[in-house]
């Protein structure tokens, strides 16, 4: 459940004078605004906003990991600034993520200030009311380190194991921020997690192919014929169709595992869980209805699939307590 200014959702800027444009309050609500385009929604309205501000602190973290680890950032070299560095600094990935682990760091009392960087800033207040763990923050860095060193995956467990670092953790501290983590709750948490970098994975199989990364187990690309030449193919021939209805079916496996997770809390929870649920199952329903070609670019479902998919949850989830 990848989820920000911790301070208040995005929003349009107040009608006087505009900011900068490399603001910092500007900037970070730029990378903000990428929650607009993921699989399930980050922190819809009819949460408490004490929520909606927690989650949207935790997702603006995590999409500034990642925008680090895949040379998403900005141009200009402002979050490297932000961070302490040299604006020629923002290239280097590696050196970034280190900068970013120190600031992360004072989120949790380091000694030398408050954080730097305005995603980090607004996430202190929300760490320490809620007591969030630090290495489920640490864990999305490691990941987003390991992407530097690790382009293949030669089997289904090392990739589940890469899911653990970059998507379960936030799962987890969702549970955290809701104060409703449980033994159970994080199993059915980490299936869910788990299932979405799945489907994220399918949907950019060419941008990342691009990026000279594979996330399909190299012994399933065995099983199906595929060479990785296949994925640089403008569409998708017939071995590379059959491997992403494969992982389609895994991904959808692990949502039904995860989907008694929705049943067991009550309320808004309930609605904001069977979003990311019903956004899985949205998302891997474009896949299908594309013939499992993601080649050409990401299959994306319509707002009005997911509604369907997410009322679909509401009603099957088993409810428990």
């Amino acid at each position: 459940m990848t989820p920000g200014h911790g301070l208040r959702p995005p929003q349009a800027p107040a009608p006087q004078a505009p900011a900068p444009v490399d603001a910092p309050g500007a900037h970070a609500g730029a990378t903000l605004a990428k929650a607009a385009s993921e699989n399930f929604p980050v922190a819809p309205a009819f949460l408490p906003r004490a929520w909606r501000q927690g989650l949207m602190a935790v997702y603006g973290y995590a999409r500034l990991v990642d925008d680090i680890g895949d040379g998403d950032l900005a141009p200009g070299g402002r979050d490297a600034v932000l961070l302490g560095l040299d604006p020629a600094a923002a290239d280097d990935r590696l050196a970034m993520l280190d900068a970013l682990e120190a600031d992360l760091l004072r989120v949790f009392g380091g000694s030398d200030g408050p954080p730097r960087h305005p995603l980090l800033l607004a996430l202190q207040p929300v760490a320490r009311e809620h007591r969030l763990s630090p290495e489920h923050f640490l864990g999305l860095l490691e990941a987003n380190r390991q992407d530097q060193r690790v382009a293949r995956y030669e089997s289904y467990g090392e990739l589940l194991a890469y899911c653990e670092l970059s998507a379960n953790t936030v799962g987890r501290l969702v549970l955290e921020l809701t104060g409703t983590s449980t033994p159970e709750r994080i199993r059915r948490s980490d299936a869910i997690c788990t299932a979405l970098q799945i489907v994220e994975h399918l949907q950019d199989v060419a941008q990342d192919f691009g990026r000279d990364r594979i996330y399909l187990p190299a012994e399933d690309m065995r099983r199906f014929r595929v060479a990785e030449a296949d994925l640089a193919a403008p569409t998708a021939g017939a071995s590379v169709r059959s491997l992403v209805a494969f992982e389609t079916e895994r991904a959808y496996g692990l949502l039904d595992e995860g989907t008694p997770l929705v049943g067991s809390v009550h309320g808004r929870l309930r609605l904001l869980l069977a979003g990311f649920v019903g956004g899985g199952r949205a998302a891997l329903r474009a896949v299908t209805a594309a013939g499992f070609d993601v080649l050409p670019g990401p299959p994306k479902p319509s707002r009005g699939q997911l509604l369907r998919e997410v009322a679909a949850v509401l009603r099957t989830a088993p409810r428990k307590g």
